[in-house]
């Protein structure tokens, strides 16, 4: 390597657990889950046993539309792990239309394009035969 450039170090895999496996069982066929509390009627993000709002183990998981806006963002110049080749690359905190904000890389936009409340989709990135990685694009 010669001019500063870093090495390209592995991207993290996500490692499901019981409690998320429904989320990325979903994100490998391409749509996007989210858990919903029916007492509250309310969706959360992220998974997790139980219900933010009442604490009741209730959840029931809904595919969502994965259609929302930019609520916020931050460019990113010096990368994780596994991002090094993609920099400078934006990252947006995405209010989707549910309700739930959610964070994740944006694609197929370059980092100065990205405004607050631009509309966005998820897109889903393959990282393995077993995992999809959601992320958001301009809707």
């Amino acid at each position: 390597m010669s001019n500063g450039e870093r090495p390209r170090r592995p991207r993290p895999m996500p490692s499901p657990t019981q409690t998320t496996k429904f989320f990325w069982d979903a994100a490998k066929q391409g749509k996007l889950a989210l858990q919903y509390d029916p007492v509250a009627k309310v969706y959360q993000f992220w998974p997790r046993s139980i219900s933010v709002k009442t604490g009741k183990r209730n959840l029931e998981w809904r595919t969502v539309s994965g259609h929302g806006k930019v609520y916020s963002y931050t460019i990113t110049y010096v990368p994780t792990a596994g991002f090094e080749d993609k920099v400078p690359y934006a990252i947006g905190l995405i209010e989707l239309d549910e309700g739930v904000r959610i964070i994740g890389n944006m694609i197929n936009v370059k980092p100065d394009e990205v405004k607050v409340g631009m509309p966005v989709k998820v897109a889903f990135e393959r990282m393995s035969d077993d995992i999809s990685y959601f992320c958001f694009e301009p809707a």
